[in-house]
């Protein structure tokens, strides 16, 4: 390692010390505090355990898209929708004649209330959505329809309302990471992910039925009462419908709802517990990992392994929309930390069919540890979604359900049969996983391009220092 790394190291270690003291001051000031003691555990002790629910993992849009679809075009009650972005034109399956999304919310509202929720936008119009692109996207919804939306610019400053929920007839819920929006990407996309321009899009969802769909509608209903003054009456609590347990998390900055006007931070809780607790497996997909909170955990589990089976499996963006280099900055501790171990894998998805070849964007928000627990939502790994930005995640400690979403990922990631992936993680991870990252090839996945040791991890620091007021 040169001068100028060594310097660089020094510097980004400092700034990122800053940053996290900066957290714990702030999240202590608000009685928050405790997320950063060194408790383990599956639940976050702040948030209400629901047991007797049915959680469905949806992987990409040709699973989720059309259950969405299907379940708004057979509301008997209501409808409720909130997101980062929302676009009246997206259709929601490619089928020939298959309505729009303002077309399938206005059919729906000739028999139900249709509540649509949708962030402003930033103040200026550095990136999307724009605030001329929701208020055209609020208006088409509302043309010719009993529609009722609302714009919520009560966002901290330059953040977002980032959370993507739908909630339909108070009995199921929708609860991940997929907008309803081609903007920034075609959502519309198989396992198969075949090659196609710009890029390919891996995204996550739920599915959930049972008393948990009571706390995801009283998310929205808290939101909704705020932004559009109409007060709805308070969610029954939906039958059992399954076995598993499951906790809704949240984030939601300080002084931004009367509802919670100390904020609520038991999306970053959940987190941090559950990566505390890993013994053998963290499987992580997501958009981002900017965060030194979840990194330094993981940093001190690859120096001293709780088991000697232990392994990571990150599965990140070629090219994530911004904050590439503080991306790879943390990969390089992490890189640092296994020092040799081979114990972590850093990965990346592509797609070839012999002639042609693309990108598949990662924009997926998910976690399972020793295939015990698993958390699906709208929260990346970075101080935006932990902190400033509103999220909800749902979590289970269904081992079924954890391990069963881990072998069909990494069947598809692998394009190996179940079967072939379902022996002990940490073989599958140091044969199969690691002999394609390693390897040249068409692999649908490949080793992540510009992992270096040298920290490049200015940018993430900073950035959080100067917006994280």
């Amino acid at each position: 390692m040169g001068l100028l790394d060594v310097v660089d190291a020094r510097i980004g270690d400092g700034l990122e010390s800053l940053l996290c003291a900066h957290h714990a001051r702030r999240l202590r000031k608000l009685g928050w505090g405790s997320v950063f003691g060194d408790e383990g555990g599956w639940w976050s002790p702040r948030r209400p355990v629901r047991d007797g629910n049915r959680v469905e993992v949806l992987v990409d849009g040709h699973e989720l898209l059309p259950a969405v679809s299907e379940a708004i075009s057979s509301a008997r009650e209501s409808v409720h929708l909130a997101g980062w972005c929302m676009s009246p034109d997206f259709k929601l399956t490619r089928e020939p004649g298959a309505p729009t999304l303002r077309e399938l919310l206005a059919s729906a509202a000739e028999r139900v209330p249709v509540r649509v929720l949708l962030w402003a936008g930033p103040p200026v119009p550095m990136f999307e959505p724009t605030r001329k692109r929701v208020r055209t996207a609020r208006e088409e919804f509302m043309r010719d329809s009993a529609v009722s939306c609302v714009i919520d610019a009560r966002e901290r400053t330059m953040h977002c309302h980032h959370e993507k929920i739908i909630v339909v007839d108070g009995s199921v819920a929708f609860v991940g990471g997929m907008d309803l929006t081609a903007v920034e990407g075609d959502r519309h996309d198989t396992s198969e992910h075949p090659p196609r321009h710009p890029l390919g899009w891996h995204d996550i969802g739920t599915r959930l039925r049972g008393p948990i769909v009571a706390d995801v509608a009283r998310h929205f209903r808290a939101r909704w009462q705020e932004i559009a003054g109409e007060e709805l009456p308070v969610p029954p609590v939906p039958e059992p419908a399954g076995t598993s347990s499951a906790q809704l998390v949240r984030t939601i900055p300080e002084r931004t709802y009367d509802f919670v006007p100390r904020g609520e931070f038991s999306l970053l809780d959940s987190y941090l517990r559950a990566l505390r607790s890993a013994t053998r497996l963290v499987y992580l997909e997501n958009q981002f990992l900017w965060s030194p909170e979840v990194t330094e955990i993981l940093i001190e589990k690859l120096r001293n392994p709780p088991d000697p089976r232990f392994r990571v499996v990150l599965v990140l963006p070629r090219k994530p929309s911004n904050g590439a280099d503080t991306t790879r900055g943390q990969l390089g501790r992490l890189i640092d930390a296994d020092d040799g171990g081979r114990r972590l894998i850093a990965a990346t998805l592509s797609s070839h069919d012999g002639q042609a070849s693309s990108s598949v964007y990662v924009h997926a928000k998910l976690a399972i540890v020793d295939d015990r627990w698993i958390s699906v939502g709208s929260a990346n790994l970075n101080e935006h979604s932990l902190f400033n930005d509103t999220e909800v995640n749902v979590v289970t400690d269904d081992p079924d359900v954890a391990r069963g979403t881990r072998l069909r990922l990494w069947s598809e990631h692998l394009r190996r049969p179940v079967e072939e992936v379902s022996g002990a993680p940490e073989d599958v991870v140091d044969g199969l996983w690691r002999d394609l990252v390693e390897s040249e090839g068409d692999h649908r996945v490949t080793g992540l391009p510009g992992v270096s040791r040298r920290a490049g991890r200015l940018q993430g620091p900073l950035r959080g220092l100067l917006v994280d007021g």
